[in-house]
């Protein structure tokens, strides 16, 4: 451990769809940040592994590409065997094998474990890069010369999954799950890709933090924040606090839900440190207590700008 600490140690519980891969519960994703020096990073990194988890998230746009430099030198020294590396496809309308090339370079590695079409949210393009001569068929051809080992989306539309799904040519499908999705995610997506024996990583359990603290997402300052009560003498006395829910209980609640892995935001000692122990802790959450976190959730959304991953 970098700092001392005794974290929960987590094993692997459950095969990734047909991938044969055996995963944790809780998956590493959010790594980048540049005003963090790369040693720092990748001791962050470390300290997750070190915890047992074995699924890595990255992307090209995370930070102009630290965060695949930051995965890259984290898995040197023999830490590669056990991972579960995700990587990306930015740019769903240019060549594919150059963006997955680019990105096993910053990696300095030659192959990844899944790379998935990121931010697939639109019906048209999924029809665009499955069609015959399309982006997938790029991807599979990435997978058949040794470049990755699976493909898949990432998508904020369920109109997506569920076509993605039905065309049997993803082996992992990432989307939201959380205490503020749209139920179709998890009433539809979930069990459909589980029938298709496709892998299930899901992401914005903290609702891109907007759950958690007064944000517009991933820490962006809200653009107009409620005034303060005013004072006798005129002046203000500060902004009301806005409704917020707590690590556990969105932690809680999408694991009582069950994708194969839920993806968290590792990138501070302290963000691990509490996500790691409600997962550790975790109970499953009754239908009631469902329904009572989703309502709470609701108010800790509202006057926190646009939610992107619902159609």
């Amino acid at each position: 451990m970098t700092d001392g600490r005794t974290l929960p140690r987590f094993q692997p519980r459950r095969q990734l769809g047909r991938t044969g891969f055996t995963a944790t519960v809780l998956g590493i994703g959010d790594l980048a940040d540049r005003s963090v020096p790369l040693e720092k990073c990748v001791a962050t990194l470390h300290r997750a592994m070190d915890a047992g988890l074995n699924v890595l998230d990255t992307a090209p746009g995370y930070e102009d590409g630290y965060s695949e430099e930051i995965v890259g030198e984290a898995l040197r020294h023999g830490r590669r065997q056990g991972m579960f590396v995700i990587d990306k496809v930015d740019f769903l309308d240019q060549p594919v094998t150059p963006q997955v090339e680019q990105s096993l370079r910053r990696l300095r590695l030659g192959e990844v474990d899944l790379f998935v079409f990121h931010n697939l949210s639109k019906l048209e393009t999924w029809e665009r890069l499955a069609a015959p001569g399309g982006g997938m068929e790029e991807l599979e051809r990435c997978v058949r010369e040794g470049k990755a080992r699976f493909r898949g989306i990432s998508s904020h539309h369920p109109d997506v999954l569920r076509a993605a799904l039905e065309s049997g040519r993803c082996d992992v499908v990432m989307f939201p799950v959380g205490p503020f999705v749209h139920p179709r995610y998890v009433d539809e997506i979930l069990p459909l890709a589980k029938a298709k024996g496709v892998g299930t990583v899901c992401f914005k359990t903290f609702g891109a933090g907007k759950l958690l603290g007064d944000t517009e997402g991933y820490g962006r300052p809200l653009q107009a924040r409620p005034r303060g009560k005013v004072s006798s003498g005129g002046a203000e006395t500060g902004a009301p606090a806005l409704p917020h829910l707590g690590v556990e209980e969105c932690v809680r609640y999408t694991l009582t839900l069950d994708p194969d892995v839920a993806l968290l935001g590792m990138s501070f000692a302290n963000e691990q440190d509490a996500a790691l122990a409600a997962a550790a802790a975790f109970q499953p959450l009754s239908p009631e207590q469902l329904a009572d976190v989703r309502q709470r959730a609701q108010r800790a959304m509202e006057g926190k700008g646009a939610v992107w991953w619902n159609p």
